[in-house]
């Protein structure tokens, strides 16, 4: 059996989006339903993954936004980023955009391994934006989409597995993508 890899997640975005609510869902399955603004936490599962196991360092960051000077720490030994944003707010969407630019800015990449979260699905009569804004922007990033409700535990441990996915990808384990081949 191989060793568990040891990865660092931070988990970032606008306030009260969701961060939190979809951090402890997925560590240890339940919903917490007051809202209490992050300082900032973290939390460790192991989980595994493709036959891997992997050691999960998930940093829960403080709530965002584009006034937010990013934090050096957010960088640092730092294999991947959940950006969520949550579905119901305008705001949170534009402000996930700029936190994404600062995050390259900081890290000096152009690309990163990132999952972006659409985050408070279950609200429907409250979405203004639509999932095919969020796949949009995910795909200019290069980056995965998934909408997700931590209320309802949909996608909790699929978003933290698709960034591990990524992350493995950025290292080169991906899986074996289809070669495709044109004839001119």
């Amino acid at each position: 059996m191989p060793q568990p890899k040891h990865r660092k997640i931070a988990v970032i975005g606008y306030r009260s989006v969701g961060k939190s609510s979809l951090t402890i869902q997925f560590v240890e399955g339940q919903f917490v339903d007051s809202y209490d603004p992050t300082i900032e936490n973290t939390f460790n599962k192991l989980v595994n993954v493709n036959g891997q196991d992997f050691n999960l360092q998930l940093v829960d960051t403080a709530g965002q936004d584009e006034y937010s000077i990013f934090h050096q720490s957010h960088s640092m030994d730092i294999h991947g980023y959940v950006l969520v944003y949550a579905v119901t707010s305008n705001k949170s969407f534009e402000v996930v955009q700029v936190l994404h630019d600062k995050l390259l800015d900081m890290v000096g990449k152009i690309q990163v391994p990132t999952v972006l979260v659409g985050n408070k699905k279950d609200l429907h009569m409250e979405r203004v934006i639509k999932p095919e804004e969020g796949k949009k922007l995910a795909d200019s990033w290069g980056a995965a989409f998934i909408e997700s409700s931590a209320k309802e535990n949909e996608t909790a441990v699929e978003v933290f597995k698709r960034i591990i996915l990524e992350m493995e990808k950025a290292d080169g384990n991906g899986p074996p993508e289809e070669k495709k081949c044109a004839v001119m």
